[in-house]
């Protein structure tokens, strides 16, 4: 039989309390074949550690390397601008006390020094999502559509905005053959496909702009398979998680305990996603052959995260992984059921 197309894998973000070497022993032991360390498991004084020293990490758990999550510091280079405190649980104390300005320039160089230790690992896949470049009012999405008035049109300034914040990183991602892999997310940049579409537009079709599958996010009327149909030719990476509406419940609220919020994210087993045909879905947008031609790996992650309202972190990736194991690795079809009728 031939083999999968896939191979289970385990974000790292949400492991932070963990060093690289303890996540990768964890990732190991719960079965995963490879693995997505966050920007900061990376982090040693006041750079990065080695490359070799990363590898070497890797190798002795014998794990493949499946990209590096570096969602926290592009979101805060994309929203500094604002002058939101939000940003300051993900860059340094010393660093949060200076101006929006100095905060963005911080983020920025330290991207790109993350993006030149990348391209020493030979990783091309770099999931993340950019921040508020639109401003807040419009990444609300509450639809009073007067985000154009007297002096001001917010969309055609937040345009501009991302082309110009994001150019030194585009420019360098490009020239290292990293793909920034957007996770399409409400409160970014783009929080649906079509807005997505718009920044590849505005970037005049800029080849690095790709996309992070997560079908998570889609609980306010786009559908995985609408969302990822739309932006299909441009999905280099992938993550599968579930999640739960609660019906009767605002879905927008200031209400900040997950228990309590309509949407819940949840193990894969257990959410109102069907996680096998969204794995389908990712073999029919050519998301495993684009990945794995991209950098040469035998078969595509399918990366699990540890996010639920009412379980383990722990638990919740290593169950993820299980789920991954069990009903997500199957070789793909090599032509249509109907071609051997009859013979």
């Amino acid at each position: 039989m031939a083999h999968s197309v896939y191979h289970p894998s385990i974000e790292g973000a949400q492991h932070g309390a963990k060093s690289l070497g303890d996540f990768l022993a964890y990732a190991k032991r719960s079965g995963a074949a490879g693995a997505q360390p966050s920007n900061y498991m990376l982090q040693e004084g006041s750079g990065f550690k080695s490359a070799a020293n990363i590898r070497a990490e890797f190798e002795k758990n014998g794990l493949l390397l499946d990209g590096v999550s570096g969602h926290c510091p592009i979101w805060v280079h994309t929203t500094a601008w604002t002058g939101s405190p939000t940003i300051r649980p993900f860059i340094p104390e010393d660093v949060a006390k200076k101006s929006p300005a100095e905060i963005e320039s911080w983020a920025e160089t330290y991207v790109l020094h993350l993006l030149d230790l990348l391209a020493e690992l030979n990783v091309k896949i770099f999931p993340m999502f950019w921040g508020v470049a639109f401003g807040w009012e419009v990444a609300s999405g509450y639809p009073w559509g007067f985000w154009a008035g007297p002096g001001y049109d917010l969309i055609k300034e937040g345009q501009e905005r991302f082309v110009k914040k994001t150019a030194k990183i585009r420019d360098h991602a490009r020239k290292l053959g990293i793909k920034l892999c957007h996770e399409i997310h409400p409160g970014s940049a783009a929080a649906t496909a079509d807005e997505f579409l718009s920044l590849v537009s505005i970037c005049d079709g800029d080849e690095t702009l790709a996309v992070n599958a997560d079908p998570s996010h889609c609980w306010e009327g786009e559908s995985f398979e609408n969302r990822f149909l739309k932006v299909g030719e441009r999905v280099y990476a992938c993550h599968i998680k579930n999640h739960t509406v609660r019906q009767g419940l605002p879905l927008r609220s200031m209400e900040p305990q997950w228990q309590k919020r309509a949407m819940q994210f949840t193990d894969l087993a257990t959410g109102d996603l069907n996680m096998q045909r969204y794995a389908e879905l990712m073999l029919q947008i050519g998301y495993p052959h684009r990945y794995c031609k991209l950098t040469g790996a035998a078969s595509a992650p399918l990366v699990v995260e540890a996010e639920s309202a009412h379980k383990d972190l722990d638990y919740t990736s290593a169950n993820g992984v299980a789920y991954v194991r069990d009903h997500c690795q199957w070789p793909s079809a090599g032509g249509s059921f109907e071609d051997g009728m009859g013979a």
